[in-house]
């Protein structure tokens, strides 16, 4: 076996938390991020920016070969040039080992490019603080860079070296149309998944939509200071000094001691509860704990702090030994309230504490407040939710970067009777199409035939919705209907604090979010208000949503009507528990064959919204066939219209259980103030 180096994403993750070389690329433990990178840079766009990259560093040499061996021969020898460009270059000193993203060869200089499909503003972006260090956004990306300088430096003392960051610039406008369609996925015939370019114009380099950055001096305050790595572990030592204790730590595979931090609680070598993994495999994540607390019995079950909701004192607490919601005083918490309706951010804080320290797994609700909120409500309800993506490239000429794209909505409707339907949907898989103007005609053509009070989940379909609107308003070639589309948009939104224009529309949408937020508390959340969390457990009490929808009632002709369902039973109980909907998803490519392996994805369900835009960017940037493509679009059509389902069966049982068919009152009295 080839002996462990130090990579610069390992050297990243060491600086998240040292502790964490241990566990990596060791199969016994369980890490719920080794998944598919190559899809994952593909939906932020990384692997389209690398590759557009190179054309402005033209007729470089790719060192094509993944194997660690033959890069450094192959790159040795190109090095013998006096004068070269290299895409993928390798390198090793010692055990630390690199492969720059572009390196730029004349005579005795070499300049280094490190490209992050990341924005920038080129007008006033700044990289560092008042007194030099890294700011924290930009701390991981010139961590990488410094690492690499470092690295290459020590491989060839006799060079001078210049590193650079290049960055996509947020104020440059796309030279051209269809730049973004020129780059697609292809599966080599060894299934080795890899983006590529076709007939690259001049036109389409120049203005760039990517900048290189000079980080030399940045790199220097780095190597000279005590400036820490991300963490603060090793604050007194210097920067070879701690790349040196990383690199033995993981080369010899010895473990760091572990010190808490509030990072801790998105550690990603944890055993999940269900759906991933093996069971068999070690949770790196507990042993830790069982070292930090000296509790041998220690396991995840027991309520840590970092699953209190939206708490910013976690340090404060892990510097006081705090570590479990069991150990939290009213004093850590403060509850107070505040000026609106139900629960402040620290009440429903200490709602959570105080339920979990008395093992209270009861429901609160603010009955009173709900009820007023719900009478206020005009029927039919319409319940929207939107599927989005923001692309590095553009699709069309005079774009910007990154600019936000809406390419799907299902919207479901309650009527005051209590009958359900999915009333309709939008969703756009042709490549190289934008459809924000589409979407939002569909959207009003969809929402304009009555009053009825329109709902969201969160502020994203707001801000999505302004998004549009200064896309409408800002375009040079405005559509026909331009201002029919910008005012219904108002009508239903509020403005955000960018647009210079302010309104608040007279059918603004609820956030059904900030009500649960505000009126509603489940234990069985575990603290989150997503909807993949208040899902589930509203559908584990639901006596009324349990029983209308364990039927096959919803797609059925009797029924409630779908546009992508037949005859579906949403509740189904087993192994003593109601099954999560989302879990009920059908897989993708159900009648594949098994000698078909060309599928570019290991993952065969969507079931968060970072799958659902990976989909989406599989769609635009894959070669696959018609077949795959049709099963993806489905796919995602079943995935929204469960969100906006979802929407309804807390309505329904707010109203059902909680509200008005029950005989007492719900709302809980707890002391959340002192």
């Amino acid at each position: 076996m080839r002996p462990r180096t130090l990579t610069k994403s390992r050297f990243q993750i060491a600086c998240q938390c040292p502790t964490k070389l241990f566990y990596l690329d060791q199969p016994e433990y369980s890490n719920v991020r080794r998944e598919d990178s190559f899809l994952e840079a593909l939906a932020e766009g990384g692997y389209q920016v690398h590759e557009l990259a190179k054309y402005y560093f033209p007729n470089g040499i790719e060192i094509d070969t993944l194997n660690t061996d033959q890069a450094l021969l192959e790159t040795k020898k190109r090095m013998e040039n006096d004068a070269i460009t290299l895409y993928e270059s390798a390198f090793q000193y010692q055990s630390l080992f690199i492969r720059i993203d572009i390196l730029v060869k004349n005579g005795a200089h070499l300049d280094l490019y490190e490209v992050k499909a990341k924005t920038y503003d080129s007008e006033g972006t700044n990289f560092v603080t008042k007194k030099g260090f890294p700011t924290a956004t930009w701390k991981p990306y010139l961590y990488d860079v410094a690492f690499q300088k470092y690295v290459l430096q020590n491989a060839y003392p006799r060079c001078t070296i210049s590193s650079h960051l290049v960055l996509v610039d947020k104020n440059a406008k796309c030279p051209t149309d269809g730049l973004n369609q020129k780059f697609t996925i292809k599966r080599d015939a060894d299934g080795r998944k890899r983006v590529t370019a076709h007939n690259i114009q001049p036109g389409d380099l120049a203005p760039p939509l990517l900048n290189a950055i000079n980080v030399d001096s940045i790199c220097h305050h780095i190597y000279t200071s005590k400036c820490p790595v991300p963490n603060d572990f090793y604050a007194s030592l210097s920067f070879a000094e701690k790349v040196q204790i990383f690199s033995e730590a993981y080369s010899s595979q010895t473990k760091i001691p572990p010190v808490p931090t509030k990072a801790c609680g998105d550690c990603e070598f944890i055993c999940p509860k269900s759906g991933v993994g093996s069971p068999d495999l070690r949770s790196g994540k507990e042993e830790c704990w069982r070292e930090i607390t000296k509790d041998p019995s220690y396991n995840s079950s027991k309520k840590t702090i970092f699953s209190l909701w939206n708490y910013r004192h976690k340090e404060r607490c892990i510097q006081q030994e705090k570590y479990y919601i069991q150990d939290l005083t009213k004093e850590d918490i403060q509850p107070k309230k505040d000026e609106k309706p139900g629960l402040s951010v620290s009440q429903r804080q200490w709602i959570q504490v105080h339920k979990e320290q008395e093992n209270d797994s009861s429901v609160w609700i603010d009955r009173d407040n709900l009820l007023k909120e719900v009478q206020s409500w005009t029927y039919p309800l319409h319940l929207i939710d939107f599927e989005t993506t923001m692309v590095a490239l553009p699709f069309h000429k005079g774009r910007h970067p990154y600019e936000g794209i809406a390419f799907q909505f299902s919207h479901h409707t309650l009527q005051s009777d209590g009958t359900v339907s999915h009333a309709g949907e939008f969703i756009n898989t042709e490549p190289g199409f934008f459809p924000n103007v589409e979407f939002v005609r569909q959207l009003k053509k969809q929402l304009e035939t009555d009053d009825g009070t329109i709902f969201r989940y969160s502020s994203h379909e707001n801000t999505f919705l302004t998004i549009i609107h200064s896309q409408l308003i800002t375009d040079p070639n405005p559509v026909p209907d331009q201002k029919e589309l910008c005012h219904f948009i108002q009508t239903i939104t509020k403005s955000t604090s960018k647009p210079s224009e302010k309104w608040i529309g007279n059918r603004n949408m609820v956030d059904l979010c900030e009500l649960v937020k505000r009126f509603f508390y489940d234990p069985r959340t575990e603290g989150s208000n997503s909807i993949k969390k208040v899902l589930p457990a509203i559908l584990s009490r639901s006596q009324f949503v349990q029983k209308k929808y364990s039927k096959p009632i919803y797609g059925s002709k009797d029924g409630i009507y779908s546009h992508n369902f037949d005859n579906w039973v949403w509740c189904q109980y087993a192994n003593n528990q109601w099954i999560n909907p989302y879990d009920l998803l059908p897989d993708l490519f159900q009648d594949i064959p098994d000698d078909k392996p060309w599928l570019l994805s290991t993952d065969d369900r969507l079931q968060d919204g970072g799958a659902a835009l990976t989909a989406y960017a599989r769609l635009q940037f894959s070669e696959m066939t018609e077949y795959e493509r049709k099963e993806i679009r489905k796919a995602l059509l079943k995935y929204c219209e469960l969100d906006t389902l979802a929407m309804v069966f807390i309505l329904e049982s707010w109203i059902q259980d909680y509200l008005f068919n029950c005989n007492k009152t719900t709302t809980e009295e707890v002391n959340i103030v002192q």
